[in-house]
């Protein structure tokens, strides 16, 4: 604290907004001379990517490789060869929860709110529904955030320390860390609204023209129902097209393929069963979008 107070009452200290403007090339340069570790693991990575759509895919083994350190502590803070430019703008980067609340427009309790909520005694905190209605009653000093993935309730003096759930997450392996429960594919999307055991509900959408890939699943069978659209379905040697309210069952090992012919999108429910339902229980035969 006393070196920080001694540094605003010197005048001769800026605060690090983490905007950088430089050339690639020399940002490369400077990387290379002082972490050329990072260099390698980054080129390594782009150098076996793939083309999805607007995506460009890196590889995962050789980018998990790079070290984990920002730009700040890599380049910036060693390089001789940069300046600082003071603006004062009244900066904020919302770099949390507390400070998106503090440029949210507030009501006369203090409070901002997002999507469905009703407060009741509450003071000075803030709150975001996506879907879900939010209830409070007699709090001060809260973030409530909810999504479809999860439900957040910190009080706001402490939501930076969501690092150390998300540190338990990751000791727990828990599917949070790496996937949103809505995960969009070249092709569409799909949606888990609900999974237990050995059974697991998809909410499917399939964009017009588009069709996933020709596959097969080792250990999960599947049930397509089409809730809106049409569908064309490979389910082993038959080909058959569904509309609305009509359903397919593809058991165990059979190889399948589903794809959109019509001008809307399709909107189907998928019931998978079986013993495993992980996403890497798939072996394609044919992909358009050029995926192993």
């Amino acid at each position: 604290l006393e070196t920080a107070q001694s540094y605003l009452a010197s005048g001769d200290y800026y605060w690090n907004s983490g905007m950088f403007l430089f050339k690639a090339s020399r940002y490369l340069e400077e990387l290379n001379k002082f972490r050329p570790n990072i260099l390698e693991a980054c080129e390594k990575a782009i150098a076996v990517e793939n083309a999805d759509l607007d995506f460009v895919r890196l590889d995962e083994a050789a980018f998990t490789a790079c070290p984990d350190e920002s730009i700040d502590y890599a380049v910036m803070e060693k390089t001789t060869d940069a300046v600082v430019v003071p603006l004062d703008a009244g900066w904020s980067d919302v770099g949390s929860w507390t400070s998106l609340a503090d440029i949210c427009e507030k009501d006369e309790s203090g409070n901002s709110v997002q999507g469905d909520a009703l407060l009741q005694d509450t003071r000075n905190t803030y709150v975001r529904s996506e879907k879900k209605l939010i209830a409070a009653v007699g709090v001060d000093d809260l973030v409530i955030t909810e999504s479809d993935d999860a439900i957040l309730v910190a009080h706001k003096d402490r939501v930076q320390e969501v690092k150390k759930i998300v540190d338990r997450l990751n000791a727990q392996n828990r599917s949070e860390v790496k996937l949103h429960r809505k995960v969009y594919r070249p092709w569409g999307a799909y949606d888990s609204i609900d999974i237990g055991e050995r059974f697991q509900v998809k909410r499917i959408t399939v964009k017009s023209g588009a069709k996933l890939s020709l596959q097969m699943h080792y250990h999960r069978a599947e049930h397509w129902i089409v809730v809106k659209g049409t569908a064309l379905i490979t389910n082993g040697d038959e080909e058959i097209l569904l509309t609305e309210n009509q359903s397919t069952y593809i058991p165990i090992g059979v190889v399948h393929r589903l794809e959109n012919p019509g001008k809307f999108d399709l909107e189907l429910i998928e019931v998978q069963s079986g013993g495993y339902l992980g996403e890497d229980d798939i072996v394609r035969f044919e992909d358009t979008y050029g995926r192993a």
